[in-house]
């Protein structure tokens, strides 16, 4: 399935309505944070590498995925209540969120957890340090502008493009657009964002989904004005030969199937970002 029909599907009002009717909650007492926990507790079993919790990793902030500043904060949104799930079904109580930094976590520094959430997307280049789960989500890049800024596909070579280091949005901005102006290189998203803000950079890029949450949160300074099709996908991330691989995809896929990923869409991202993907319209590079 394309990343238009799929995004369609997930954001349909109607089929979300059906997949969460459809996908029974577990009782109040089994909640983890404010999520909703589907299926029974236990079904899956696995040794977690931190006894009596699922450890996850994340690079904050990432509204609608992660819906607060700190792990201690945190107590829903898709990726988080995706956590859950996950943990529910594995048998275990609680998640430990643990901010950590996106370049060591791409790159394999970071250890003593289970999975990691945080948008990944999928790469043969990341999967000599790290392993990934069967994908769970499509994602393009995007474009983030400031309101009024004049955007259009045939003139982004020539803008001061900002990209953040290490990721997937950096290298199609290099390897692909080639912009007239070398791309300006930010350490994480908000430093980018705050020089998008100061007029350091006239767009900022990264995946659609994550420049459409921030979108979202800046009170109308900034809009999504195009976006990039990759063929992109996001998937848990799992360190290097994890023996609990092969049980988290089961888990994963379980929760793909039966629904409860797409109701998790619909309930935190498509409110969150305030527009549909399908309908942002597509520059050619």
């Amino acid at each position: 399935m394309n990343r238009r029909s799929a995004l369609c599907a997930a954001f349909g009002g109607a089929f979300a309505l059906a997949l969460a009717l459809a996908v029974q909650p577990a009782a109040a007492a089994d909640m983890i944070g404010n999520c909703e926990l589907t299926g029974a507790k236990g079904s899956i079993p696995l040794k977690p590498a931190i006894p009596g919790q699922l450890t996850v990793e994340v690079n904050l902030p990432a509204p609608g995925w992660w819906n607060g500043d700190t792990p201690e904060t945190i107590k829903d949104g898709y990726e988080y209540c995706f956590a859950a799930n996950i943990a529910h079904r594995a048998g275990l109580d609680k998640v430990k969120v643990v901010n950590v930094a996106w370049d060591a976590l791409v790159a394999g520094q970071t250890k003593n957890f289970d999975l990691a959430l945080s948008e990944i997307s999928i790469t043969e280049e990341r999967k000599k340090v790290v392993d990934f789960s069967v994908p769970y989500f499509s994602s393009d890049i995007g474009v983030l502008a400031k309101k009024g800024t004049k955007v259009e596909g045939m003139t982004m070579k020539t803008l001061r493009i900002g990209v953040q280091q290490g990721t997937t949005g950096a290298d199609f901005v290099h390897d692909k657009l080639k912009p007239t102006n070398p791309e300006k290189v930010f350490p994480d998203t908000p430093s980018m964002f705050t020089a998008l803000q100061a007029g350091q950079i006239d767009v900022a890029m990264t995946d659609t989904a994550i420049v459409l949450g921030q979108a979202a949160v800046s009170n109308g300074m900034f809009v999504v004005v195009g976006q990039y099709s990759t063929g992109e996908t996001y998937g848990a991330l799992y360190p290097k030969a994890s023996p609990n691989g092969k049980i988290l995809d089961q888990i994963i896929q379980a929760l793909i199937d039966d629904g409860t990923l797409k109701a998790l869409s619909a309930k935190y991202l498509a409110g969150a970002w305030g527009a549909d993907p399908a309908t942002i319209p597509y520059f050619k590079p």
